[in-house]
This record gives structure tokens, sequence and C-alpha cells, in this order.
């Protein structure tokens, strides 16, 4: 069995529909961060401006897990 300890940002899809960043498991988890998420624990909020995402005008929304 493998086990994986930590998922990169860079390894993740930025999902539309759920507003979040998802990462598939091969053991069949999805893994998920939102940009809210990220926002609480990044070390340069510049990174998540509105100009760095290209604004769409939509508000990040919650989900259910």
């Amino acid at each position: 069995m493998t086990l994986h300890d930590e998922v990169e940002i860079e390894d993740m899809e930025w999902n539309e529909s759920l507003q979040a960043f998802t990462y598939e498991c091969p053991c069949g988890d999805l893994f998920q961060i939102t940009l809210q998420e990220l926002q609480a624990v990044i070390y340069d909020p510049e990174d998540f401006s509105d100009a760095a995402l290209g604004d769409t005008g939509s508000e990040p929304g919650v989900v259910a897990a």
C-alpha cells in the first residue's frame, strides 16, 4: 500500500464548479482546498490578488465535504 503524506499545489487542478483546487488520490479520495483556505496559510497574499488570479468577478463558494 502506498501512502501520500503531502500533495503539492502544482499537482492540483482548479475545479471551477467547486471553486477549489482538487487532486484525485490513487486510493480514490479527492483532496481539495479552496482559495479561502489557501489564503489562511499563504506566505505571500499578493499571489492570490485579483490580478494574479485573473479576476472572474465571482466569489469563492462554500463546498460541503
